[in-house]
């Protein structure tokens, strides 16, 4: 089905050409660094999150880069990154010299970081999930806004050939009308991490499940109604962490159920997308690496009636994103993904673990 036409922050016609531009953007190619262009001087405010290693790869690999530091959190990050070739700065070092900020800390310092960098009217590339309270991503919001600055959250799955395939084929109408998307998003978090994770609402589906939140935002609009369903049943009861949790997401003639657990064997291979339409079906398993199963009703496109396996290009995460980043700051281009959507994908995910 279209993208949900219920009164949105985003417009239905916002929600269509998003969709068209995230399709361009994945070409990884199209967008890479420039032959000849000046690189563009890129920090780090926090360096403690999950995904700061690869991405300080990337960084330092592509040309259209220039890696000036980073700040760390504490001396052993300090000296973990210094080790790899990481130059390490004050936060005001790091805010004079980079034109670009990534700020890669635990969640709970992502906000007050990028407010920071914003302050300092620095573009920004932020970790995922964006705020714990919805006031305090509106402020970022307004900061952005005010200072004509970029502002990305890094949701990895926006450049995902897989999702971004099923994305076509539901504007295009090859799936017909979408009453169904069952998704499973798992991890297995190791004992001592549980305490920190218990920090967050909603626990696991508030921290890992808002990458899938961010994709059923992107594809159907806002939701009409929200449910969560948040359990703590591991633990042996010594903390309260949320690591068994379904939200379903009500949008029109669409319903979305999420499953987030930390909990399953061998979660990562397990971890899905379900796409059922009126004319076909679309599986997505695992993510990563990507493997796409179209169950169609008719030809559509490229794609023959019938199951079949679509051929999807690499994926790396982060390349195409960043890439995407820079061509925008070096062109002065706006992203693909407005401001009004991040806004509601952030919302949404707030909704889904019970935070109103």
């Amino acid at each position: 089905m279209k993208p949900d036409e219920t009164a949105l922050p985003v417009s239905r016609r916002q929600f269509l050409g998003t969709a068209a531009a995230m399709t361009l953007a994945v070409q990884g190619a199209a967008i890479a660094a420039e032959t000849g262009s000046r690189p563009i001087r890129v920090g780090f405010l926090g360096l403690a999150y999950s995904h700061t290693a690869e991405k300080c790869r990337i960084l330092k690999e592509s040309a259209g880069w220039d890696l000036v530091g980073a700040w760390a959190e504490t001396p052993a990050l300090a000296r973990e990154y210094a080790g790899r070739g990481i130059r390490i700065l004050t936060q005001a070092e790091v805010l004079e010299r980079a034109e670009v900020v990534l700020v890669e800390s635990e969640v709970a310092q992502h906000a007050p970081l990028a407010r920071l960098a914003l302050e300092a009217g620095r573009h920004v590339h932020l970790e995922k999930p964006p705020s714990l309270r919805l006031d305090d991503f509106d402020a970022l919001l307004r900061l952005a806004r005010e200072g004509k600055r970029l502002l990305q959250v890094g949701y990895m799955w926006r450049h995902h050939p897989g999702l971004n395939a099923v994305q076509e084929l539901i504007r295009s109408g090859g799936l017909g009308d979408v009453y169904l998307v069952r998704i499973a998003i798992d991890n297995q978090l190791a004992a001592e991490r549980r305490a920190e994770w218990a920090q967050f609402p909603g626990g696991v589906l508030f921290e890992l499940g808002s990458h899938v939140i961010d994709t059923a935002v992107r594809f159907f609009g806002r939701p009409e109604r929200v449910t969560p369903f948040l359990r703590t049943l591991g633990g042996n009861g010594t903390d309260r962490l949320a690591d068994a949790n379904v939200a379903v997401l009500e949008f029109g003639r669409t319903t979305v159920v999420i499953t987030c657990s930390s909990l399953r064997h061998n979660a990562g291979a397990n971890r899905s997308f379900e796409f059922c339409g009126t004319r076909g079906n679309a599986l997505l398993q695992p993510i990563e690496p990507p493997n796409l199963t179209l169950d169609l009703a008719q030809v559509t496109g490229t794609y023959s009636a019938g199951r079949s396996t679509v051929t999807l290009p690499v994926y790396r995460r982060y390349v195409n994103e960043l890439a995407e980043l820079a061509d925008c700051v070096r062109h002065s281009r706006p992203l693909p993904v407005p401001l009004d959507l991040e806004r509601t994908v952030q919302e949404t995910l707030l909704r889904s673990v019970g935070i109103h």
